[in-house]
């Protein structure tokens, strides 16, 4: 462990000297992840990607990408663009990007599961900002707004999330 690691743990996700409240997937926290469970897989994971609604909010950091119109996730475990990033039209199973709520008006992308996909082992495992306190995930750990834009702000290329 790094003092640039994310770890989330019975009271919160801790990084850098502090504890920041935050939810979990519904399933709970599994180490056999399977698609659509529900769950937050254990284990250790880098973030591999920072997505922003540019028409919403400033660029949060300057590696940020913009979600644009169109801008899909695929889980459909039986496509072969499954847990990849896709553009709209498709016809398959997905995960709508550019969301009319802002719980994906910031989005760190994990690693879990990609860039080579086990097929219905789980898809897009995020930290994003929370409906409410309390209020579970589809797997993914989600924040108050400030706070995951301060963990935005401080996270480093070699930086992890430590889900034990």
């Amino acid at each position: 462990m790094t003092p640039h690691d994310l770890v989330l743990t019975p009271r919160g996700l801790r990084f850098q000297g502090r504890i920041f409240p935050c939810t979990v997937g519904k399933g709970g926290i599994i180490a056999d992840k399977h698609e659509g469970d529900g769950a937050t897989p254990l284990g250790v994971h880098r973030i591999v990607g920072l997505l922003y609604r540019h028409d919403r909010i400033a660029r949060p950091a300057d590696w940020a990408v913009p979600i644009r119109p169109g801008d899909l996730w695929s889980d459909d475990a039986k496509d072969e663009d499954y847990n990849l990033m896709v553009r709209a039209p498709y016809p398959h199973s997905h995960e709508i990007l550019r969301r009319a709520d802002p719980l994906y008006d910031i989005v760190l992308i994990t690693d879990w599961n990609w860039p080579y996909a086990e097929r219905g082992r789980g898809s897009a495992i995020f930290l994003h900002q929370w409906r409410r306190p309390g209020y579970p995930t589809e797997g993914c750990i989600a924040f108050r707004r400030n706070h995951l834009r301060w963990i935005v702000s401080r996270i480093r290329y070699e930086s992890r999330v430590i889900v034990r």
